[in-house]
């Protein structure tokens, strides 16, 4: 048993995380100033004398709780739609924050772990793209403000390794979908189901022809406490290496939901990434991990879950929001 502090607990991978942490017997406690977390994303756990949670900005804490073994720090707003509306909460996040925390952990001597992205790649001469890949990233425009941050915190991280013996994890988190994702995330899959479960035109971005590489998000958390368990160091990407097209994602959601909805295009958001696909062999070799969830399977859940949400109807043969863990 140990005790854990997850920042960004109340968003759609923290909550997942705190609820495999707490039921393998962990005390947790979770951390959201709950701009962009939902309470109700915890509600498996709020209650459970394993678990506390603490409304409060992750960058203004001034301690850890006594004994504190680990700190997960996956608190950012991540989203395109949060990169025009929340840059400033985006930069403290990924710089003041995790420089506050890192501090914090020193003083317990805590295992440290961050959550970055696969956009510290940006877009991407490399494909699939491996860990060594330093990436191509712009520091202007809408998308600096999450990529750069990422990029800073690792190197904070990692210099708090290097230089002040700090045991850290750094995980370079892909595209992930599931349940719990916000109604008003912006990203392809929430909006996608939302549009075609009301009938209106799926907006894809440019041509379609972009890909991307979903990873269902329990397959997510499972790696993620894996790479906490574990003694690596460097930086392990956690994805999936199925890679598909916008427009397939748009297909797919449309059989799913059994909509009629048509495929309009507009115009693509400036620096977004053509290719996304991890290579997996450090996740594989290093933490036994690999993607169980296909993506049919996956998204079946994940469309079940946001029409629960909003009450909406499903094809009597499509996913049913029953089945599905929330």
């Amino acid at each position: 048993m140990a005790r854990i502090v997850v920042t960004g607990a109340a968003g759609m991978v923290g909550s997942h995380v705190v609820e495999r942490l707490v039921a393998r017997g962990d005390r947790v406690v979770g951390v959201d100033n709950l701009t962009t977390g939902d309470l109700t994303n915890l509600a498996g756990v709020l209650g459970d004398d394993r678990f506390e949670f603490l409304e409060l900005d992750a960058g203004r804490m001034d301690r850890l709780p006594d004994g504190t073994d680990a700190v997960l720090h996956l608190g950012s707003p991540a989203s395109p739609r949060h990169f025009r509306d929340l840059p400033l909460e985006i930069l403290h996040a990924g710089s003041t924050a995790t420089l506050r925390l890192l501090e914090l952990a020193e003083r317990e001597r805590a295992t440290f772990l961050f959550a970055s992205s696969s956009e510290v790649y940006g877009e991407p001469a490399v494909h699939p793209q491996t860990e060594d890949y330093r990436g191509s990233v712009s520091t202007l425009g809408e998308r600096a403000c999450y990529d750069e941050a990422k990029r800073f915190s690792e190197a904070a991280v990692d210099t708090y390794r290097l230089r002040r013996g700090l045991d850290t994890r750094i995980v370079r988190i892909f595209n992930t979908y599931g349940p719990r994702m916000r109604l008003d995330d912006g990203r392809i899959v929430v909006t996608f189901v939302q549009q075609a479960l009301a009938g209106d035109p799926l907006t894809v971005h440019g041509d379609g022809t972009q890909t991307r590489s979903f990873c269902f998000v329990d397959d997510l958390a499972r790696g993620i406490v894996a790479l906490l368990d574990s003694d690596v160091v460097a930086p392990v990407n956690l994805g999936s290496t199925d890679e598909h097209t916008v427009q397939d994602i748009a297909r797919l959601i449309l059989r799913l939901t059994g909509s009629g909805s048509e495929v309009v295009h507009v115009e693509r958001p400036e620096n977004d990434p053509s290719r996304r696909r991890p290579d997996l062999t450090r996740a594989n070799e290093w933490l036994g991990w690999r993607p169980e969830v296909a993506l049919e399977d996956g998204m079946g859940r994940t469309v079940a879950s946001i029409a629960a949400q909003l009450g909406a109807d499903l094809p009597a043969d499509g996913p049913t929001a029953a089945a599905v863990p929330q």
